[in-house]
C-alpha cells in the first residue's frame, strides 16, 4: 500500500523485452534504501515487484496485463517517473490509500494558468470520480476539484509541479489513474446489489427488510 506522496524521481535506463514481459532498469539514487528484491515500490502510479537493486538502480518485471492497463509500455530511456516504496504500518498516511493498481488512463485535455489541469477519462472509470474526492495521478495524491461529464480537473501546487513529474503535462499527455478506493468499494457493491440475480432494487422496504430503520 502506499499513500501517493512521491518520495524520489526515478530516470529510465533501459526497458527491454524478456517475451512476454518487459524489464524496467530505472536509475533511482534518491529513492531511500535499502531496496530489497520482492519489495515494492510504486513507479508512477503502478505497484512493482524489485527484481533486484543496488545502490543506484532498480530493475522491475513488468506483466502484460500491466503493459496493457498503464502507460508504462510507452516508457522509453530518459524518461522521468514518480517513486514511492510501500508503507509501513509506523508510517504517516499523509496523502490517501493508494494500492498501485491502475484501473486505467486519462488524457490531458486543458492546461489553465492557475496550473487546474483537466483530463478526460472513460464512463467506466468516471463514475468513481467525485469532487472533493481522492485521486492519484501518476502516484501523485490529488484532490478533484470539479467533474463535468468525462472529464475531471485537478490544481497542481508548486511543490506538486517541482517534485513530480506532473510539473511536465502537457495537453495530449496519457498519465495513469487509480480511482479511491473507499468510492469505487461503495460504488460498485450498490451496484452489484441493485443488477445482482436476485433483480432486488434498493428501495425503502429492502432497506428495512435488511435491518435499517
Amino acid at each position: 500500500m502506499f499513500t501517493g506522496i512521491v518520495q524520489a524521481s526515478g530516470v529510465v535506463r533501459s526497458i527491454r523485452s524478456t517475451g512476454s514481459e518487459v524489464r524496467l532498469v530505472l536509475d533511482a539514487p534518491g529513492l531511500p534504501g535499502p531496496i530489497l528484491a520482492g519489495a515494492s515500490v510504486c513507479v508512477s502510479g503502478v505497484c512493482l515487484t524489485v527484481a533486484r537493486s543496488d545502490a543506484q538502480t532498480i530493475e522491475f518485471d513488468v506483466v502484460a496485463e500491466t503493459l496493457s492497463r498503464s502507460t508504462l509500455s510507452s516508457l522509453k530511456p530518459g524518461d522521468r517517473v514518480n517513486l514511492e516504496r510501500s508503507l509501513r504500518a509506523a508510517d504517516h498516511l499523509d496523502g490517501h490509500i493508494v494500492q498501485g493498481h491502475v484501473d486505467g488512463t486519462a488524457i490531458v485535455s486543458r492546461i489553465s494558468s492557475d496550473h487546474t489541469v483537466t483530463f478526460e477519462t472513460t464512463d467506466d472509470l468516471s463514475r468513481y470520480i467525485i469532487p472533493k474526492g481522492s485521486i492519484a495521478v501518476d502516484g501523485v495524491s490529488l484532490t478533484i476539484a470539479g467533474v463535468s461529464g468525462g472529464q475531471f480537473s485537478v490544481a497542481l501546487v508548486p511543490t506538486t509541479l517541482s517534485e513530480t513529474t506532473l510539473g511536465n503535462l502537457r495537453v495530449g499527455h496519457r498519465v495513469n489513474i487509480e480511482t479511491d478506493i473507499l468510492a469505487r468499494t461503495v460504488v460498485t457493491t450498490l451496484q452489484r446489489w441493485r443488477e445482482g440475480p436476485s433483480g432486488h432494487e434498493i428501495t425503502m422496504d429492502l432497506l428495512r427488510q435488511q435491518g435499517y430503520a
